[in-house]
């Protein structure tokens, strides 16, 4: 079996160049093109970061293709619908990918529970320690954490609450049973919970979908946590809440705010650089997957993450 990738260059070096090795020994690899201008015909795509659609012309130059395997997330910026039509299998490493995103996750719901940054502010602002005089909701017993949408994502984050004493809450309107959470109403998600983690898939229907009305829902304090996509969040509506309740961002919309937007200027609001998805070596769980993926392929095996194409429309 003849592969090829396609990804820019810096997603190849990190992703790619430690599995080389790996991925050589089970297929025949023509390289890593940064498009598909010189791309042989080959049976499949390994695909990353910086990958330009698959349209229907570049599929006239690869009637070989039969299927993609893709070291991130969301395929939906470059599998095309022509992709689907021609039956194209696609592999996805989303679910490899939840896992550090949930773990961030985890970590602030922990840490926005014992107001850890606030009150590291304060420690060395005062240079005094104060241990008597925390409020009775500073802590993680019986916090209400409430999920929105039983995404890969959103379902691994309940299953790392589970050791946890949490009341954990889900909403999701394609969903009515998730193991470990108590599935309610979206306002009801909001009403009930101290920390909300929004995961839900950037379609048209969920823009804004975090709306004023629900953030003027939460309770006093509460925390709200996006690591799915800025624009699912109404972004002005949590600036005016800023301070009534809290927020951790590791995605806004754009990405980078300008240097004017209030959320920057806002105590209550943290904004990370969109750092909760793989980094570092855990670029290597991305690259590993790639290869065990090419390896069944390649076998007759099938993938083990398989992108089911008639989900395509609800592709965050």
């Amino acid at each position: 079996m003849r592969a090829a990738g396609v990804m820019s260059a810096e997603a190849a070096t990190a992703v790619l160049t430690p599995v080389l090795g790996s991925l050589e020994s089970v297929c025949e690899f023509a390289g890593v093109f940064p498009d598909f201008a010189d791309v042989p015909d080959v049976d499949l795509l390994v695909t990353g970061w910086g990958c330009p659609p698959i349209t229907a012309s570049v599929l006239s130059r690869l009637p070989r293709l039969t299927a993609i395997v893709h070291t991130a997330g969301s395929v939906k910026g470059f599998v095309t619908d022509a992709c689907w039509d021609r039956g194209i299998a696609v592999s996805s490493a989303a679910q490899a990918n939840a896992l550090p995103v949930a773990e961030y996750t985890v970590a602030m719901i922990l840490l926005s529970g014992k107001r850890v940054l606030e009150r590291a502010r304060e420690y060395r602002e005062t240079k005094r320690m104060a241990v008597y005089e925390v409020a009775p909701s500073v802590g993680n017993f019986g916090t209400v954490v409430g999920i929105l949408s039983a995404s890969l994502i959103g379902r691994r984050v309940i299953e790392l609450l589970a050791p946890y004493d949490f009341q954990v809450l889900v909403h999701d309107p394609f969903v009515t049973e998730v193991d470990g959470a108590e599935s309610v109403g979206l306002a009801e998600l909001f009403e009930r919970s101290d920390v909300v983690s929004v995961h839900t898939p950037l379609l048209p229907e969920t823009v804004g979908l975090v709306s004023a009305e629900l953030l003027g829902l939460l309770r006093d304090d509460a925390v709200l946590i996006n690591t799915a996509r800025g624009a699912v969040v109404d972004q002005d509506a949590l600036a005016a809440e800023a301070g009534r309740i809290r927020a951790v961002l590791d995605v806004t919309d754009p990405e980078v705010l300008p240097a004017e937007h209030p959320l920057w200027h806002s105590d209550a609001v943290l904004i990370t650089p969109h750092l909760a998805g793989s980094q570092g070596n855990e670029w290597g769980r991305l690259g590993r997957h790639a290869v065990d993926e090419v390896r069944r392929w390649a076998a007759g095996e099938g993938f083990a993450t398989p992108v089911p194409a008639e989900l395509r429309g609800r592709i965050a």
